[in-house]
């Protein structure tokens, strides 16, 4: 196979998949549970599911670090969803509630909420804490994606 491929991963059943990178992964089918790989919206994750993601995805992927009892974690999801919508599928967007995951908020050194972390081939490429209105987001995640381009060059 000649053309380069992206492994995405499932966001309902969590099996990789392989996308042709001049295939549209917007209309791209889970091969396993034949779903939708993205639907526009964050997707809650769990402790696997999150390492899942981060680890085995060749796209970006920003992660929400939130709670449910958290005012402006409540401010910042409507930006965090629209934002969602604009940029997947070039970047997944995954929330965690760290009431639920209270060691994944511990092996992430989840300190405030919400706390945006970016990740890009497993790694965590910029972190943020505090609430961003869909402009400031936006503007974020594009500055830590193209900083992290820049230091793969270097």
């Amino acid at each position: 196979m000649n053309a380069q491929v992206r492994n995405i991963v499932c966001p309902h059943c969590d099996a990789i998949n392989r996308i042709a990178a001049d295939k549209p992964a917007a209309r791209a089918k889970c091969g396993r549970c034949h779903r939708a790989l993205f639907s526009g919206k964050p997707l809650p994750v769990s402790g696997n599911s999150l390492e899942r993601h981060i680890r085995r995805s060749d796209i970006p992927v920003a992660v929400d670090f939130w709670a449910d009892w958290c005012g402006p974690c409540k401010m910042m999801a409507p930006a965090f969803d629209a934002v969602a919508v604009e940029l997947e599928p070039a970047v997944r967007f995954l929330k965690v509630d760290t009431e639920a995951e209270q060691d994944l908020a511990a092996r992430y050194n989840i300190r405030s909420i919400p706390t945006l972390i970016m990740f890009q081939k497993g790694e965590p490429v910029a972190r943020r804490a505090g609430a961003l209105d869909a402009q400031s987001l936006r503007a974020w995640i594009r500055q830590s994606l193209a900083t992290r381009a820049r230091e793969s060059v270097a």
